[in-house]
This record gives structure tokens, sequence and C-alpha cells, in this order.
């Protein structure tokens, strides 16, 4: 399969990767919905319930308990996928990484053209005076992180209830309408709105990587079941 999923990406001059949890979880970080995802662990309260704009605004202070121990996860390091889509970018294969994570493992392996739906926890904004802040700052702060001028320091991230930064999307959509192949990776492709975008597809070549069925799977030109870091760790970029 990954000689097929070679010549594909060979004979493209567009590729776009659309990747869902299954490309963080490689690197050690916990999705939300398999057997061991944080749908499935115990907590007070439901994660989707604790992670929701309204959590946020009652129940800040316990928002953040949650947040720092399950979603700053800055000891995960780039897999086989990131590295070699950073590879592919700077080989002119790849236009652009469409993500629904929001660890940053992508710029971190070196991917410069990377659209983050679901924001990032590497930025932090002061919904007060608009100060930023990084990762560090909010994994080492106690309570509710407060900016110097007093403000509530909120993630970057987009919460349950909220919606996704236009301008984000617009841009992800052009990148996914441009493209000649679309790579869709470690996503079930059942998280919307973000999962609706890949329908914006017209180009040649669908490919899609993921352990589970998907719904797209009779739509696509390859489809590929295993382990996405293996598959990707057999790619060469040049």
């Amino acid at each position: 399969m990954s000689s097929q999923l070679q010549s594909i990406i060979d004979k493209s001059n567009r590729v776009v990767f659309f990747g869902g949890a299954g490309v963080s979880t490689e690197s050690g970080i916990p999705d939300f919905r398999s057997v061991d995802g944080l749908y499935n662990q115990k907590f007070s309260r439901p994660p989707e319930q604790i992670l929701s704009h309204t959590f946020f605004t009652h129940h800040t202070e316990e928002f953040f308990d949650f947040y720092r121990e399950k979603m700053i996860c800055l000891w995960a390091k780039p897999n086989e996928c990131h590295i070699k889509l950073a590879e592919l970018e700077r080989a002119g294969r790849l236009s652009a990484v469409v993500t629904q994570n929001i660890d940053g493992l992508h710029q971190l392996a070196g991917s410069r053209n990377v659209f983050e739906l679901h924001g990032s926890v590497h930025r932090n904004y002061c919904m007060k005076c608009g100060r930023m802040y990084d990762a560090e700052y909010m994994l080492k702060s106690e309570g509710v992180p407060h900016c110097e001028c007093g403000g509530i320091i909120k993630p970057d991230v987009v919460l349950y209830e909220e919606m996704l930064d236009d301008e984000t999307v617009s841009k992800a959509v052009t990148s996914i309408r441009q493209a000649d192949t679309l790579i869709i990776g470690g996503t079930s492709l059942s998280v919307y709105p973000a999962a609706s975008m890949v329908r914006y597809f017209g180009g040649e070549n669908l490919i899609l990587i993921n352990r589970d069925a998907t719904q797209m799977d009779n739509e696509a030109t390859l489809v590929i079941r295993g382990n996405i870091a293996e598959v990707f760790a057999d790619i060469v970029s040049g």
C-alpha cells in the first residue's frame, strides 16, 4: 500500500493533508473517542462538558485544572507522519496541512503552511488587553491564569459551543479545493464542521489512512488501514 501512496505523491503537485487525532496519538497524546480516550476515562464531569464555553465561563478554575492536566502535552514529540509531511512541503509536493489537532506538532516538525481548525495550546491571549502567552506559562500557572493587567488568559482553542475561525476555515477550504491529491489521515471524519471540509475536494486522488473505516472509504482512490506513522515512515520526500 505504501508503494501505491508513494507513486501517487510522486505524480502530484499540490498535495494537501487533512489530519485528525490519530496523527497525535502516535506521539502519545490521547484522543477523545477511542477505548483509551478521554471520553472513556472517569472524571467528575464529561470532558465535552468541561471543554465547553459555558463551563469555561462558569467553572473557570475547574476548566483550567482539567486543561493543564489533559490538554497541554509539551512532552510530546513529532512522529514519522509529522516529519515526512514537513519534508514533503520542503520538497514542493505538499501545499498545506489542515489539522483538527491543537498540539502544534506539525510546526514543531517543520511544517510552515498549517491551518489549525481547532486552534492551538501554544497561543493564549488575555481576554482584557489581548497580550499573548505561551503554553509553558499556562502550564506553570495556578488556578485561573491572569495577565499583568488583571484579565483572564484564555487558550486560543475552539471550545464546544464556539465557532471555528472564519479566516482559518476559508484558507483551509481554498487549499483543499486547489489540491490535486488529498490525504485524509488519523480521523474517522465524525467531528463536524471540520470533517465536512473534505467535501470541497475535487482533485484526482483521495487517499484515506486510518485504522478504522470512514464514511468516505468507498469514494477513495486508495484506502490504507494501519498505523499512520508507520505508513509515512516508508515515504520518500525527494
